[in-house]
Order: C-alpha cells, then structure tokens, then sequence
C-alpha cells in the first residue's frame, strides 16, 4: 500500500464556494471561550460528556504539568480543565506519580481518571511526537490541540504510534476541533491517528483534521474485537489518507458532513458486522470509499446525500466489496441524538473554515455558515504562571530592507482557486497572485537550505486590498507560530533560521488574493 510522505496538493476548483461570506474568526482561545458545548453526537448520550466543566482550570505548559494537574485532584473523578499553551514534547513529559493518577513517561496518559478537560489556548498546544492515550476513563474532553508525528518505531515512539487513542473501557469522549497528522504510513514509523478499541464506547470526533497518513483511523483492533463503538464523526477533514477511515469492526458509526479529500486506497471501510449511516459527506480524487475491504467478513451502511466527485472504484471480489459505483444501502441505522445536517455541496467550504485545531473553534450553524459557540462556564483558578496577552499585533507600512529572500525560493500551500498558482507569490509581478480555495488557506515560501528571517511582506493584488483579516506566520518547519495578527502589510517578528516560513489567513472580509510573499532577513 502506498504511504505519501508529503501532503498531497488538491486540484483546483474542486471546492464549493460558500454563499454567506465568514464573518467570525477568534484567532487565539482564550480561556473564556476554552472548552465549548455541548457535546455533540454519540458523546452527548449515555449521560453526557462534560469533561472538567465546573471544576479547577489550571495552566500547562509541559507534559509534566498535564500530569501533575491530574495528580494533585483530590480524587480521579474531580472535575478539571487543564488549559494547555506550547509545545508538549519527550523533553517536557514525564511520569507523575499520586493517590489521583496513574501516568508514564513519553505519553500523555489518561488512565483511570475522569472528569478531565483537555484545551488548547493562546498561541496554541502542539504535541509534537508525542500521543494522548486514554485507558480506562470516562467523561473526557479533548480540544483544539494538535498532535503530529507520533511513531510506533524509529525514535522516539510514543503511544503505539497513535495519535490519540482509546483501550479498555473508555466510554464518553468528546475530540473536537483538533488536528492529527503523521508524515507517512506504517513503513515510516507511524500508526493510526484516531483508535478505538477494548470496550470503547459513546465517542464523536467533530470539526477535526486527520491528514498525511498512512491510517485514519479504527473501531476495533481485530475481527474479534467488537465491543466497541457507537461513535460519530461529523465536520472532519479526512486528507490524503490511504485508508481506515475509519475502519469499522463491529461498530456502529454515524457519519455524516465529512470532506474527504485524496483517499488513497480505501475510505469508509464497514466489516465483521460494522454498520455506518454515511451522509451529507463529499468524497473527492478518492478510491473505494465505502464498503467492506481486505476481508470476507461484511459490513453494512445507510446512505443518503453525499457527492462523490471524481471517485473511482474497484471491482468487487472476495475480499473486496465496494459500495460503488452508485452506493445504495444495505441497512438502516437509529440515531438517537438530534442533529442537524448541512448540504454536501458546501461540506468543503465549510469543513475548509472550521476544523481543526487554532480555527476558533467555529462550529457550522446547519446552514453552512460558521458562527462561535457559547462557551460552557467554568471556574478558573489562578496560577503563579497565568500572563496578560500582548496586543494584536498589525503589519506595519514601512518598507522592509535588505533582499527579498522569496526571489529563486518555492512556494506550495493548503489549497489554491482555480487560475492561481503558489508560484505567483514569488514571481516578483503584482500582476499576479494565489488565492486560497475558499477564504481562508496558507501559503508558503521555502529554501533548500535554512535562511534567517524576521520580516515578511505580504501584498494584496490590486482591486482586491483590504481582504485579508487575521493570520498567524508559522516556522514551517517546526508549525510554531512566529506572529499573529490581522491585515495585509509588513510584519517583522524574532529572527528565525528556518527552511520554510508560512502565512496562514484565518479570516477574511472576501477571497483574499496575496500578489506577493516577500522575505527578509531584516
């Protein structure tokens, strides 16, 4: 099987525009917006997921302080939201040891605990190389985090290679508008993103990205392991992934207002009695992207709504059974929450501006526009470490200095309109200019070799000023962000040796049209 190292690049013009232009976006979470609700699909049943909601909120910059905050509660069950800003790496996670926990080392571990809130705030909470495994927990919230690059082998390795995974009597999780991603597949090092197994149950996954891997995902870790599920997922962005998304063994899924762009081998993949109700999604330059595969066990699924868009399928053989090429139904699946669907014609647009992690948590209000949640209350305790944000920072008309580094370099990006092009932002012509595929989207200048940089200009296209709201400027090689702001103009920030450097626009007053990324090194 295939394991694309690199992110895969869409085509153009594949997306649908939407019809209200978006007109709310918090770049940063602060902590009054941290931990959203309620829970949505499968985690709202079975009593609910809250998570920490009425608890102590404290501060994390480390792994170590995740777990000393899980072990210094009073007992495993005392509410808590943990709000967590930077890098969680081996370097900072150790295992803590108390009478409210049980952690290890190279992990962040939630084991027999409950109760918990998870949330990432200010700048952002990456976990770089390093997984979130919950074992025998209940009532858990995980938010607006990323976790990437997490390896089963090669080093270091953390949590079998999962990004985020469930064993062993799980049940009540709620991730929501996180990112999860890997560089390859099984042959690299890496596993799946999002497992479930042993007896895990009541889970949805919502406003999420799941991209550059081998593996999405899995309900269930064998053909024998069937206790799992019900679980939903809703508003993902499943992107260049080569198949298990998910995997189905024995479980129901509800699944419904997904993007899945460039699914490599095989999507949806329902077996040994797995049942999905697929609809409202959009599938696009994907194979088999719903049956039962690599096995003679079946599945089942409900369809209804979804666009298939440049989708091919396989032939149908013993071990391979493919939905298409015009899925009809094979059963039918009760869902006993309410909800709420939007149109499959603008599940791209849509998912583009709401999922994953540092998006403002922006949820679709059922009509494909975004909007922002109320938050759930919450009752802050303050902590020694607790700082007051700067200002937003706003790019500056001066003129940088120097030679423009962008001259000779590269550029690729997260989408592009059709008649666009990376190239144009480099080409040194106003005249020129890379639009986004929707209205908000990244573009990036990259080197063979590192550069010093510590200013950026970034140039509208004439007719077109104005645009571009807020951004963040991100090390493209480690995703930490170097500034963030709003509008167009020059934006010094620290000097930075870095081989790529990207401009990532998260709001918009209209499609932006970026003529030129200028770079210096002063």
């Amino acid at each position: 099987m295939r394991r694309p190292l690199a992110p895969r690049l869409l085509a153009a013009g594949t997306t649908v525009a939407l019809a209200t232009t978006i007109g709310v976006t918090a770049l940063t979470i602060s902590a009054a917006q941290a931990a959203t609700g309620p829970a949505t699909g499968f985690a709202s049943v079975n009593g609910g997921t809250t998570g920490g909601a009425g608890g102590q909120t404290v501060t994390a910059t480390t792994g170590t302080a995740i777990h000393t905050a899980l072990c210094t509660r009073a007992s495993s069950s005392t509410p808590i939201v943990i709000q967590v800003q930077g890098t969680i790496n081996h370097a900072n996670t150790a295992k803590v040891s108390g009478s409210s926990c049980s952690t290890a080392a190279g992990v962040i571990e939630l084991k027999q605990i409950s109760n918990v809130t998870i949330v990432g705030v200010g700048s952002g909470a990456v976990f770089d190389q390093l997984g979130i495994h919950i074992r025998e927990s209940s009532n858990i919230i995980i938010q607006n985090v990323t976790v990437k690059n997490v390896k089963k082998s090669g080093s270091p390795t953390s949590n079998g290679g999962d990004a985020i995974g469930m064993e062993s009597d799980v049940h009540n999780v709620w991730v929501d508008h996180a990112t999860l991603e890997a560089s390859g597949g099984e042959s690299e090092g890496y596993d799946g993103l999002f497992d479930m197994k042993a007896n895990t149950k009541y889970v949805t996954l919502s406003y999420s990205i799941l991209r550059n891997s081998g593996r999405g995902g899995l309900v269930g870790s064998s053909d024998s392991d069937l206790q799992n599920g019900p679980v939903t997922f809703h508003h993902n962005l499943y992107e260049n992934i080569d198949s298990r998304a998910p995997l189905l063994r024995g479980a129901t899924a509800h699944i419904y207002n997904n993007y899945y762009a460039g699914l490599n081998e095989s999507g949806i993949n329902a077996r040994a009695g797995g049942k999905a109700k697929v609809e409202n999604n959009y599938f696009e330059d994907s194979k088999d992207v719903l049956g039962t595969f690599y096995t003679d066990l079946p599945g089942s699924w409900q369809v209804a709504g979804n666009i298939f868009d440049n989708v091919t399928w396989s032939a149908k053989g013993t071990d391979n059974n493919p939905a298409g090429p015009n899925p009809t139904s094979t059963t039918t699946v009760s869902i006993p929450y309410a909800y709420t669907l939007d149109g499959a014609s603008c599940v791209p647009a849509i998912v583009r501006q709401t999922a994953g992690a540092s998006t403002g948590l922006k949820v679709s209000n059922g009509s494909c526009t975004p909007t922002t949640p109320t938050p759930i209350p919450t009752t802050p305790t303050p902590t020694p470490t607790t700082t007051t944000p700067a200002p937003t920072p706003t790019p500056t008309s001066t003129a940088p200095t120097g030679t423009n580094l962008s001259i000779g370099a590269g550029a690729d990006g997260s989408s592009k309109a059709s008649g666009t092009s990376y190239g144009n932002v480099i080409d040194g012509s106003t005249s020129t200019y890379w639009s986004p595929n929707g209205s908000t989207g990244s573009v990036s200048v990259k080197w063979s070799s590192a550069k010093s940089v510590s200013t950026i200009a970034i140039r509208e296209a004439s007719g077109a000023t104005g645009r571009i709201g807020t951004w963040r400027v991100l090390n493209g090689d480690t995703g930490a962000v170097l500034k963030s702001g709003s509008g167009a103009g020059v934006i010094s920030f620290t000097a930075t040796s870095l081989k790529k450097v990207t401009f990532e626009i998260t709001g918009s007053s209209a499609t932006p049209r970026v003529a030129e990324f200028e770079t210096y090194a002063k």
